[in-house]
């Protein structure tokens, strides 16, 4: 099993900068993507970003390319979201999560962290 705990969000005005953390425990070596995922009221939960675990390759939706940053530190065991130019529409629960492939369903989750944005 792994445990994930996401943190780090909070309340930012617009173009405003936050950086989310998710700390990994337990069985890691079975790690092999982290994806950030979020969730705004009445929508349905998105992936935003993604990197590989141990190459680091990365994804990003379209709609924080360029805004949004991810990175990992194996040594810590955390992976960070960096988050630039906010604006009202990244207003959402946070999640990270984490899946045993490269592809496919994500298997185990953190508990979410809110970001407000106001403009």
């Amino acid at each position: 099993q792994v445990q994930l705990v996401d943190s780090g969000g909070g309340l930012v005005q617009a173009g405003g900068s936050l950086r989310l953390s998710c700390a990994a425990s337990g069985r890691r070596s079975s790690i092999y993507t982290v994806g950030w995922f979020r969730q705004a009221p009445g929508k349905e939960r998105q992936l935003v970003a993604s990197i590989g675990w141990i190459y680091g390759n990365t994804y990003y939706s379209t709609s924080v390319k360029g805004r949004f940053s991810i990175s990992r530190d194996n040594a810590k065991n955390t992976v960070y979201l960096q988050m630039t130019s906010l604006n009202a529409e990244d207003t959402a629960v946070y999640f990270c999560a984490a899946r045993k492939g490269s592809l496919g369903e994500f298997d185990y989750w953190g508990q979410g962290t809110q970001v407000t944005v106001s403009s």
